[in-house]
């Protein structure tokens, strides 16, 4: 994948399909879970029908229940692409460092392609602080996501000065199953608390720019001005797209061609693929995830 920007900049990929001798016969996205599964179908139905136009072969979409659903797709081959949160990448870069590479990060407006797990409640339940939170119920995401557990779990001990188990700090530690339902607990009153994750930027009212919230605002699940954010982590790597190491060169290059035009071929399928507004997308790789790694070793 070294030489894959060199041959996009050197090649027409979104001319034709695939090369006969380079193709496959089918192509598989995983949709992480965290949003409904129609929700997550709905957002990437035009990015599935632009693929299988440029690949001339049948691409499918598939919306495991939770984070692991895709992450042990890729490992056994089932899956061929998908948008991984970088905890979830760390986890399969350990299990099988020769399974997936990422290729490219979501960029956001400002230009960085780093995120915040953002710590919330219910206005009304006179939380505005971690330290309001003692003895009370707090809701993780999955523990394969990187903003909804990782994070969170590594960097609130560190200011609580205590461990998440359940009675310890909080009250209850709960695992909602991703982030829509962490947001849905937190609304209903199921949970006191909970984290997600943001991009950070623009304003709270609309779930800021990108990201769970703003996803949540836009299907209508919550209304900002009912939360607060009580807490916010250091700046977190943006998960990357990832693509199954065996796939053929020239299908690599013509999925990374996709999703680099992306924002400027459909600038609204860009917003529900890339989760709300973003520049588009920039080239990464497997160093911009050694801590993370280092992260999910030490949690093993």
């Amino acid at each position: 994948m070294k030489h894959l920007l060199t041959a996009l900049l050197a090649t027409s990929a979104l001319a034709t399909p695939a090369f006969a001798q380079d193709k496959v016969t089918e192509f598989r996205i995983g949709l992480l879970g965290g949003e409904n599964a129609q929700d997550r179908l709905a957002s990437n139905e035009c990015f599935r029908v632009k693929a299988e136009n440029l690949l001339g072969v049948p691409v499918k979409l598939f919306t495991p229940a939770d984070y692991d659903g895709v992450i042990q797709g890729l490992l056994g081959g089932a899956l061929d692409m998908a948008w991984l949160g970088a905890s979830a990448y760390a986890k399969i870069h350990l299990t099988d460092p020769e399974a997936v590479e990422p290729v490219v990060v979501k960029t956001n407006t400002d230009g960085a392609f780093g995120y915040y797990s953002i710590g919330f409640a219910r206005k009304d339940r006179g939380v505005a602080r971690l330290e309001d939170l003692k003895g009370k119920v707090f809701g993780f995401g999955d523990p394969n996501s990187t903003s909804g557990y990782l994070i969170p779990s590594i960097e609130i001990p560190q200011q609580t000065g205590s461990t998440m188990q359940s009675g310890d700090y909080f009250g209850e530690v709960k695992f909602t199953g991703g982030h829509e339902q962490t947001i849905v607990a937190v609304a209903n009153g199921d949970v006191d608390a909970g984290v997600t994750w943001a991009d950070g930027l623009g304003a709270w009212e609309d779930g800021y720019n990108s990201g769970a919230l703003r996803k949540a605002v836009d299907a209508g699940i919550v209304d900002m001005n009912d939360l607060v954010e009580i807490w916010r982590s250091k700046p977190i790597p943006e998960g990357p797209f990832v693509l199954r190491k065996s796939l053929p060169e020239r299908v690599k290059i013509d999925m990374v061609a996709l999703l680099t035009s992306l924002p400027y071929m459909d600038p609204d399928c860009a917003y529900g693929v890339l989760q709300g507004d973003a520049l588009g997308v920039q080239p990464i790789n497997h160093d911009a995830y050694i801590s993370i790694i280092e992260a999910r070793k030490s949690q093993m």
